[in-house]
């Protein structure tokens, strides 16, 4: 695709919003200097840079608890700890709150499971549902956990000052709430 085309396809597909960065790539250089700043334009978002700081405080909170003694505690297993909570929750409802299909939840848990991390029980008001609890070993590990991202967003703090971190979470807080996301437990979303 060319630049030109995909100038064309981009403002077709996404063009009848009142703001559209796509026009602010020049078009008329070199077809090297086209794809250089449409690979720029796609990759320095809000979205990557979100991303870049999810990875970045992930990696930070995994190598915490691999220097306590978790050392089969890989990231993708946060997606259960991080919507889980301290109480029993089904499995379903994990699944949505983590945005990922039960199955692939289903194979995350039974890991964990295998782990003693959590423990998966038949639930008392749905015998076909399953709830999902924390073990004394899962019950240690959020203890541990809360102490490494205390640690990590001291790191933060003392990198970036503590004022500009609480403006960073407040905005992000704030945004989350006026654009009606629904994915965290309706406990934290007021925190």
């Amino acid at each position: 695709m060319t630049a030109a085309n995909f100038e064309l396809h981009f403002n077709k597909g996404c063009g009848n919003r009142s703001y559209n960065r796509a026009k602010e790539i020049p078009l008329n250089n070199t077809a090297a200097e086209n794809n250089q700043a449409i690979a720029s334009k796609l990759s320095n978002n809000l979205a990557r840079l979100l991303r870049e700081f999810s990875r970045d405080f992930d990696r930070r909170i995994c190598e915490g608890l691999a220097a306590r003694g978790y050392t089969d505690i890989r990231p993708s297993h946060s997606t259960v700890f991080a919507n889980l909570g301290m109480g029993d929750v089904r499995v379903t409802e994990l699944a949505r709150r983590s945005q990922v299909t039960q199955q692939a939840m289903g194979k995350i848990l039974k890991e964990l499971e295998r782990l003693d991390y959590v423990k998966r029980d038949i639930d008392g008001a749905d015998k076909r549902a399953k709830e999902i609890r924390l073990t004394e070993r899962g019950m240690a590990l959020a203890q541990d956990s809360l102490e490494v991202v205390s640690q990590t967003h001291d790191y933060y703090a003392n990198k970036i000052g503590a004022t500009q971190l609480q403006g960073l979470e407040q905005s992000l807080r704030s945004a989350v709430q006026q654009l009606k996301l629904h994915n965290l437990p309706a406990t934290w979303a007021d925190l």
